[in-house]
């Protein structure tokens, strides 16, 4: 019994590092299901649409302990790291970085520069668009939900779930979706 013990908890170890982030050289956490594109968002979208994927893209800054709690107890939960894998191409944006980003209206900035443009003052904070962008829309008035800081394993999933259901498209606002969905999580 103490072998099957052992081997599960093993098991259980080495999903979990699997699916872990290490740190980049910019002090971001880099999981497994995050791309390296020029970060242009059209070409990212285009490319997501053609894996038959949604686009998201998380904010993130070197020592942020919002993002290292994602990183370390969210997203390697083999659920949520794989159902990320299979339905979302993932953008990372450095708050605080220098490479160059282009919106979906064509205006070209650094990463620095485009989380303001985005008003984005939180990290982690996560952006998920729709198929198709309208012409001259900034990634800000595109986005279809928007998830700013660290939530926890349910919650994150659910509204991962609820973007590719295109819930927002709905009658049922997030958070009633995540309501109803954590009472039959939590069972």
């Amino acid at each position: 019994m103490k072998k099957l013990i052992t081997a599960s908890l093993a098991l259980i170890a080495m999903t979990v590092w699997a699916n872990a982030a290490i740190l980049g050289d910019d002090g971001l956490h880099k999981a497994p299901w995050m791309r390296d594109t020029f970060k242009d968002l059209s070409e990212d979208l285009e490319e997501a649409n053609a894996e038959g994927k949604r686009l998201m893209v998380i904010i993130e800054q070197r020592g942020c302990i919002y993002c290292k709690k994602m990183h370390e107890e969210v997203f390697p939960v083999e659920e949520i790291a794989s159902y990320i894998n299979e339905n979302y191409f993932v953008v990372q944006i450095n708050m605080f970085g220098d490479v160059e980003v282009t919106d979906f209206d064509g205006e070209a900035l650094a990463e620095k520069d485009m989380v303001k443009k985005w008003g984005a003052l939180f990290t982690p904070m996560i952006l998920f668009f729709p198929e198709e962008v309208d012409e001259g829309l900034s990634a800000s008035r595109a986005a279809v939900a928007t998830m700013p800081g660290a939530f926890g394993r349910h919650t994150t999933f659910n509204m991962l779930n609820w973007v590719v259901e295109k819930g927002y498209d709905g009658d049922e606002p997030f958070q009633k979706y995540h309501a109803r969905k954590f009472e039959e999580q939590s069972k």
